[in-house]
């Protein structure tokens, strides 16, 4: 058996593989650094702790000690208090942004019936006088009325019909 070279197409896990390995190096070797720099900079902020002898120089130790913790602390409630300053800020700005995107519901318009006339002074202002007569503007169209033609029956039947009890004879003859 003849092994072939391996190329980075001819197997994609092993590929994959190296890439982990080369990461997890590039973690350790990180890891690694934080903590030469965390150690150099106590070395650097923190002298050594020299216990006195007497009590005095003790008490002189606590008071110093003390006072760079206060200051410290001070340093501190201030980093959190822009800290917290600028999350808000930033949660405030989001919000806005959410808002401006469009997604909150708009409110249901009410239907206001207004003439052409107000419409105009509303959006023009009481200054122009403008007289919009819609109405006037539109063509006015004619209806032709229809006539159906009268229906062509027997003459002596449509008399008969109208000197008979309901006919008009009869309302003629009883008025007078």
């Amino acid at each position: 058996m003849q092994h072939r070279p391996l190329s980075i197409n001819s197997s994609p896990i092993i590929f994959q593989s190296m890439m982990l390995q080369v990461a997890k190096d590039l973690l350790e070797a990180e890891e690694i650094q934080k903590v030469q720099e965390r150690e150099k900079y106590m070395e650097d902020n923190c002298p050594p702790l020299v216990l006195p002898g007497s009590k005095e120089e003790l008490q002189n130790l606590c008071r110093e000690l003390h006072s760079k913790i206060d200051v410290i602390d001070e340093e501190r409630y201030i980093l959190e208090h822009t800290a917290d300053r600028v999350c808000n800020e930033v949660k405030d700005l989001n919000i806005k942004i959410v808002d401006l995107k469009g997604k909150f519901k708009k409110p249901p318009l009410k239907k206001v019936r207004m003439s052409a006339d107000a419409m105009l002074q509303a959006l023009l202002g009481s200054k122009h006088k403008v007289n919009l007569d819609l109405r006037a503007n539109l063509k006015q169209v004619k209806k032709e009325v229809k006539e159906e033609p009268a229906e062509v029956g027997d003459w002596r039947k449509n008399i008969e019909d109208k000197a008979g009890m309901g006919g008009r004879k009869k309302m003629f003859e009883s008025e007078a």
